[in-house]
């Protein structure tokens, strides 16, 4: 089974690296990206077909909080997955708080995201 990811992160580098190991290391496909909410909006508004969103807090434009508030899931399984450098205790319980599935650190977790990943493509 495929997992089909849309990651919403500003930087270029980092995300085309996540990409390149989600892909080689989990049965994720990463199907599309954005840099700034109002691009994630608008894709999401247009696909319903998503299985796992990856967002960073901190965008080129708009929050990343933001735009978890706003995405509406359509399909049973969908899972929200918030990965930063901001990471903290209430990062962590306002994520909960927006229906977040998991919240990562860019700088600490990147193998526990993995292993999240690894877990979706076996359901």
């Amino acid at each position: 089974m495929q997992v089909a990811a849309f990651v919403v992160e500003d930087n270029t580098e980092i995300r085309e690296n996540l990409a390149q190991a989600l892909e080689e290391l989990t049965c994720v496909k990463v199907v599309a990206s954005s840099a700034t909410e109002e691009e994630a909006l608008a894709w999401i508004a247009g696909h319903q077909d998503w299985d796992l969103l990856l967002v960073d807090l901190f965008l080129k434009g708009g929050s990343g909080l933001r735009l978890v508030q706003h995405v509406q899931r359509t399909r049973p399984g969908q899972k929200i997955v918030v990965f930063s450098n901001y990471v903290n205790a209430s990062v962590r319980k306002r994520c909960a708080q927006l229906g977040v599935d998991a919240v990562f650190d860019k700088s600490t977790e990147i193998d526990a995201l993995v292993d999240y990943c690894s877990q979706q493509c076996a359901r």
